[in-house]
Formats: C-alpha cells, structure tokens, sequence
C-alpha cells in the first residue's frame, strides 16, 4: 500500500504541471486574439471634421472639439451621379459631401474640391476654402481655393512637381460652420 501512495504523489505535481501548461497557452490564445480584434477595429484612415463655431475661434482639432462629426473617406474610382461622385476621393460627413479630385500636370496638380450638402448634393457656392498641403519633402504650401460656378466646384494649382506622398487638409468655412476634410495623393 505504501509503494501506491509514492506514486501517487509523483502524478499529482506532474498533472499539476500540465494543467498549468494548458492554462498558459489558453492566455496567451486569448491575449493574441485580443490583439487581433484591437487591430481590426481600429480605424487609421483619414477624417473629417465638421463643427460649429464663433468667428474668431481658432480651427478645431479632434481633441479640443468634443461635439465633431466624424467620417470615414472612400475612394471611388467611377462617376457615380446618384452619389455626386466625380472620381476623387470621398467624405461625407453629416449633411456634406466632400470630394477631392486631383489631375496632375507636367508643371504641378490641378486640385478641384467638390463641397456639397444634402441627398441632392447640391454645391455650396459662398464658403471660404483653403487647401493646406504638406509636401513630400515636410514643408508646408496655404493654397485659397477659389469657386468656378461653371463647374461647381473650388479649385487651386499646386505648383510641385516633387515626387511622393501629398497630406491636403481642405479647411472650409461654411456662414460659421466648420466642415473639414484630409486628404493623401501621391505623385
């Protein structure tokens, strides 16, 4: 009886190892998953940010602007009339929609900016636009879009022919009302 009961004691710290073993790779299979699922859900693409404001105020930043609205940009690469497409890149936020088409040229990039509200996407010809472009090489360019009622639409030239990754940050001031939109192209 006595040469069970040795036996008996070897097993037990040895199931204990194995059971602590499992338990292990149990929390690391949940810590991996729970890295996976933070990963998916995040959201790195670029925004836009719509507030209201008074005259005056500095430009909202998403820290400093908790009533913003937010949206996702998508890119399209058809002209979609029951969307207002025109190929460029797309926001819609809250009523807007924003639309930054760019045409590059042997002597810069032609940037047209499509600002809209509503289903109908009607164009919004009395707003103050500006276009802050961050060059491939880090310096910055202020660009003030003007309104072509032909085309419906704001448009600038950006005089680079630098090649790379183009940041826009489109700033309009719609009566009060700021709706703003970030872009990238590249060249």
């Amino acid at each position: 009886m006595r040469m069970s009961k040795p036996s008996s004691i070897v097993f037990k710290p040895l199931k204990g190892r194995l059971l602590l073993i499992k338990q292990k790779q149990f929390l690391t299979l949940i810590t991996v998953l729970g890295c996976l699922a933070i990963v998916a859900c995040s959201n790195n693409s670029p925004q836009a940010t719509t507030t209201a404001s008074s005259p005056g105020a500095s430009p909202p930043t998403e820290s400093q602007s908790p009533t913003s609205t937010t949206a996702k940009m998508e890119k399209t690469s058809t002209n979609s009339p029951s969307h207002g497409g025109q190929g460029g890149q797309i926001i819609e936020s809250g009523p807007y929609h924003l639309e930054l088409v760019t045409v590059h040229e042997t002597d810069g990039t032609h940037l047209d900016f499509f600002l809209q509200k509503g289903d109908a996407h009607d164009p919004i010809p009395n707003a103050k636009v500006t276009a802050q472009v961050q060059l491939p090489d880090g310096s910055q360019q202020a660009l003030a879009m003007k309104y072509d009622t032909a085309g419906k639409h704001y448009y600038a030239e950006l005089a680079s022919t630098a090649t790379g990754e183009y940041k826009v940050a489109v700033l309009s001031d719609i009566q009060g009302e700021k709706v703003n939109a970030r872009y990238i192209f590249k060249k």
